[in-house]
């Protein structure tokens, strides 16, 4: 049956799917809908390969090795499209074909084309059925539910079309602390206890940041991939907290970004709302002088994201680029066919990669939380096919794997710790001990609702091999122990112990996030990714405004670099902190999968160890 399907065709039919061997319950969960409208206005894109690929690599390497003579010397938009864009003759071809069609090309991008048109126009150029599909969280999408078909001119430029899948939206990286947490040790008041919550200057005082009246991100502009719009009040909430009348301060500006319509507004009830409002706060925190950017996409399927990556790399608009959500790459593979119908759809990353890839040539920076299911973030395939029990049943255990967009070699994948902290009433001290890295057990879950429950699932910093990208050049300064991509790079800060642990270490950590009025304790990688991305707002600013690109360059560099004796003067990273993942276990020198080369000490790491201090926190120097 595979034979008859596509290369680049998407989810497929109820009926298929039964062939497929999906137990009936999956079917109900994840079969089409409803006929779509035939007259409803579609965009989306078509993408074409990239042009001179070896010397684009070759470029980036270059751009990135001190000594080379194009270090630095970072790419314009137009610069890249000219070089390394699709070929301008299957450009415009292609916008003759899909005029042909009943389509119309709206825009030409370094990646392809935009184009519009109705859904029975799609239906007749592509030979799909379309199908308007509502997910479990009440999104509606359009759905191909017969595959995409590609007439020989399309499938000789290479064309990919990914707008129309029923892959599951990514998941956002950000939960609530509880479990077994004594209701108590919500309080924000981390400075009564050595583990949390932690605000932003906390976390600046135990990392060793520079004072802020040295370096606070001015000039730079960080933006955040979001699902959700947020409320001023909260983000204002936040940072006046820690304001003072001998250390005031104020929320640092925001500016949106719209793609496709915009995001839903704030709902108090909505894991992105919750994602979106931590972003803000903490990469504003760490680098309050930062311009924000908050990048709202109207859902988190892989194609919106798509829009607003393929938006920021077009327009140039921001330095360093923060996202907290992830798709494990098994997902993408013909193995696992409730999502991608038996066909292999690892595509779907590699666009994201070249989208990331243009990003670094014109300097940009990606950062990317790891993942908060530690090594182990993939469903078996038995809880797609086993028929449900009543009461439900556990039909398999998690496996071992990593997730998007961090698994890409052009993006800096950051993991997490739970961090320990002085803890004195008396002066607000927060100043670092040690970290440990142990993942929580969870109870067994159903994800998808699907009346199956897999086992075996932890809450912990995410990390393993890529199955799609192999090892990029830069992991050749360390020993990552695999061939492949490995993640992450490095870690700050995460927590632990969720809704749904087993149980937890008294030495979990946490995180405070003002959200819909109210003071919460919040966990996970996407503390960690907005951290570091403020981070290196601060660096970029030392270096008198500077882009870095892609700085896996200079995180391996520097991890080679690290003294050998333990604690020195001269460390630029924590190394040696306990802990698993899963699969994985953290070494005491070196890089291992789950933390990467470890967690920073901030003004070693930006090179600017002269810098004072940001001292106790609601002081000038940290406020």
């Amino acid at each position: 049956m595979r034979r008859f399907l596509r290369r680049y065709c998407v989810f497929p039919s109820a009926v298929f799917m039964a062939l497929l061997g999906l137990n009936a319950e999956a079917q109900n969960r994840l079969r089409l809908s409803s006929p779509a409208n035939i007259n409803q206005r579609v965009e989306f894109n078509i993408y074409l390969p990239l042009r001179n690929t070896d010397e684009l690599d070759r470029l980036l390497e270059a751009q990135h090795t001190r000594g080379s003579g194009q270090y630095h010397k970072w790419l314009t938009p137009a610069e890249f499209r000219n070089r390394f864009g699709p070929n301008p003759q299957d450009v415009a071809d292609l916008t003759q074909i899909v005029a042909s069609y009943g389509l119309k090309v709206t825009g030409v991008h370094s990646h392809g084309v935009r184009v519009q048109g109705s859904v029975g126009a799609i239906q007749q150029a592509f030979g799909a059925t379309m199908s308007a599909h509502v997910a479990l969280n009440g999104s509606a999408k359009l759905v191909a539910s017969t595959p995409l078909t590609f007439s020989s001119a399309l499938d000789r430029m290479g064309a990919r079309i990914i707008r129309f899948g029923s892959l599951p939206e990514l998941r956002s990286h950000a939960r609530r602390a509880g479990g077994p947490i004594p209701l108590e040790r919500l309080a924000p008041q981390n400075r009564y206890s050595p583990f949390g919550a932690y605000w932003f200057n906390d976390l600046k005082q135990a990392y060793d940041f520079p004072s802020v009246q040295a370096l606070d991100g001015r000039g730079r502009t960080i933006a955040i991939m979001a699902v959700s719009d947020v409320q001023k009040s909260d983000i204002d909430a936040y940072f006046a907290h820690e304001s003072t009348k001998s250390a005031p301060i104020s929320a640092p500006a925001i500016q949106r970004l719209r793609i496709g319509g915009g995001s839903p507004p704030f709902d108090p009830n909505s894991g992105g709302s919750l994602e979106a409002e931590l972003d803000l706060q903490q990469a504003g925190g760490m680098a309050p002088g930062a311009t924000l950017l908050l990048v709202n996409l109207p859902d988190a399927l892989d194609s919106s994201f798509i829009d607003g990556y393929l938006a920021l790399v077009e327009l140039n608009v921001a330095d360093i680029v923060s996202t907290s959500f992830g798709s494990p790459e098994a997902y993408y593979t013909a193995r696992y066919f409730p999502f991608t119908g038996g066909v292999d759809m690892t595509a779907i990353p590699r666009i994201f990669d070249e989208i990331f890839k243009q990003g670094n040539a014109q300097g940009m920076t990606f950062v990317n939380s790891s993942g908060d299911s530690g090594g182990l973030p993939v469903l078996p395939l038995s809880y797609f096919t086993a028929t449900p029990q009543d009461p439900p049943v556990v039909v398999g255990k998690f496996l071992p794997g990593v997730e998007t967009f961090g698994s890409s070699p052009h993006v800096t994948s950051v993991g997490g710790t739970n961090l320990k902290t002085t803890a004195d009433p008396s002066s607000l001290e927060s100043s670092y001990v040690h970290e440990q890295a142990f993942a929580d057990p969870e109870v067994p879950q159903d994800p998808f609702a699907l009346g199956n429950y897999a086992s075996g699932g932890v809450f912990g910093s995410g990390g393993g091999e890529s199955i799609i990208f192999t090892k990029p050049p830069y992991q050749e300064f360390v020993e990552t122990g695999s061939n492949m991509r490995a993640v992450p790079d490095i870690s700050l800060q995460m927590g632990g112990c969720p809704t749904i642990a087993k149980t937890c270490r008294k030495s979990d950590s946490f995180t405070v996030e003002v959200f819909d009025g109210q003071l919460v304790g919040v966990i996970g990688t996407s503390v960690s990714a907005p951290d570091f991305a403020g981070i290196l707002a601060l660096k970029e600013q030392f270096l008198g405004g500077s882009r870095l690109g892609n700085v896996n360059y200079e995180i391996y560099a520097i991890a080679a670099s690290q003294p050998a004796v333990a604690n020195s003067p001269l460390d630029f990273l924590h190394q040696g902190q306990p802990g698993s993942n899963g699969p994985f276990s953290t070494t005491k020198t070196g890089y291992n999968m789950v933390l990467g080369v470890g967690t920073p000490l901030v003004r070693n790491f930006i090179f600017a160890p002269e810098l004072p201090p940001a001292g106790n926190p609601q002081t000038k120097s940290n406020p």
